[in-house]
């Protein structure tokens, strides 16, 4: 063994191994959608919105349990279809057929993409060269071509100036009357008062309320802003009175 095999060895005995920790982003997470709900998703950053939407869309394997839907669920979102050395408008493309478009629905689609973006010439340019205000414009108009039966919708996607957040908005409500069933994510609880007719509430990975819209996201607002104020107690008493009425439901 020579000196440097020694010293490898001697500070991986210091420094020691990484514990693993196991992380459940979900935990027993049962319900049923019906076609024509709009079901919101709200919770703490880190509770398990964004996983199950993930789940749902069967871009992650659960290690437990299934996921039985009508039509395949889309995530608004195709980031992973996309290649930054080719320009926006090459881009477009690909994205409308990794998203299932037909050629000529791309063709037809490409106008209206563009215009949301709001990025002009800019789309002729590699997206490499683009600011990150610019691709997430770009990302988020490519993926509102896509026209399924049931949608999936990260509101971290919806990006951009004051100009944009309205043509984005007008596009998410085209996008839900097209839709049979549609799931919003946002940690604006008002968004989902608005915007769904379901609402369920998820800390921890687990299911803490499952009810309209109005009466779940109002509740949530509540106890999210007894937390803000430091008031864990109020919060805690709040969040006990939610679970005990659901389980005597």
């Amino acid at each position: 063994m020579t000196t440097l095999d020694r010293a490898i060895n001697k500070a991986a005995r210091l420094v020691g191994s990484e514990r693993k920790v196991v992380v459940r982003a979900l935990r027993d997470v049962s319900f049923d959608v019906r076609s024509g709900e709009a079901v919101g998703l709200v919770g703490l950053n880190g509770s398990g919105k964004s996983t199950l939407l993930r789940v749902i869309a069967g871009l992650e394997t659960p290690s437990a349990g299934q996921v039985y839907a009508t039509h395949q669920p889309v995530l608004l979102g195709v980031s992973a279809a996309l290649e930054p050395a080719l320009s926006g408008l090459q881009n477009v493309r690909l994205g409308c057929l990794a998203m299932g478009l037909t050629p000529k629905e791309t063709e037809a689609a490409i106008p209206g993409v563009v215009e949301l973006s709001g990025i002009g010439d800019s789309v002729y340019l590699p997206m490499e060269t683009y600011s990150s205000g610019m691709n997430s414009r770009l990302r988020f108009a490519i993926a509102t071509a896509a026209h399924p039966e049931i949608l999936l919708i990260d509101e971290a996607l919806a990006t951009g100036d004051a100009a944009f957040k309205a043509r984005s908005e007008q596009a998410m409500a085209e996008l839900r009357r097209d839709a049979g069933t549609m799931f919003l994510v946002s940690h604006a609880a008002q968004t989902i008062e608005e915007m769904c007719t379901r609402a369920i509430w998820i800390h921890k990975g687990k299911v803490i309320a499952d009810g309209t819209a109005y009466d779940t996201a109002r509740t949530y607002r509540q106890w999210a802003w007894h937390l803000a104020q430091g008031k864990q107690r109020e919060a805690d008493e709040l969040m006990a009175e939610v679970l005990a009425a659901r389980v005597y439901s």
